[in-house]
């Protein structure tokens, strides 16, 4: 943590910065440094989507449960919900924005560009591998991007086990 504030103090010929040293675990650093990123003014959704899972992995990790003689009196949150109500963000878009950590490395790259949007490029996400690199085939050699409700009907069509090949996909 700290490393935009010591480029600045770089740029300002600034010697001598200001710390403070916490000895933390490994999932307390994870969860001070994504929430340090979260707070940039200008955040790609693939940055913000694997912040999150980061995040949630680190939460879930340090809520490992020690004592299993316990019983639990409350309803336990989940690290999703735990996580939205920290950022102020419904649990269901915590999850679409994780789903974008799957995709293929052009296709993610791609969302992040506005092409296709957030929301196709999260209906992408329950393409195979080999379907979205099908996929990217086509949109390269069309340049063209599957749109909100395109990107649903190759979700769809996936699920029935119908897009074998760039063909079909083209169709």
């Amino acid at each position: 943590a700290g490393h935009r504030r010591k480029y600045a103090c770089r740029k300002l010929d600034i010697k001598l910065i200001p710390s403070i040293v916490r000895e933390l675990s490994r999932d307390e650093a994870v969860i001070e440094m994504v929430d340090s990123n979260l707070h940039r003014e200008h955040i790609l959704p693939s940055e913000k989507a694997r912040a999150y899972k980061m995040k949630m992995d680190a939460m879930r990790s340090q809520g490992k449960r020690t004592d299993l003689t316990s019983v639990q009196i409350e309803q336990k949150l989940t690290s999703r919900e735990i996580l939205a109500a920290q950022k102020g963000e419904s649990a269901s878009t915590i999850q679409r924005y994780i789903r974008l950590t799957h995709l293929i490395d052009p296709i993610r790259d791609m969302v992040d560009t506005g092409k296709p949007g957030f929301a196709a490029g999260v209906e992408l996400f329950f393409l195979s591998h080999r379907e979205q690199e099908n996929l990217l085939i086509v949109m390269q050699e069309e340049e063209k991007v599957p749109n909100g409700a395109q990107a649903k009907a190759l979700r769809k069509a996936s699920a029935a086990g119908e897009l074998p090949d760039t063909d079909t996909i083209r169709a």
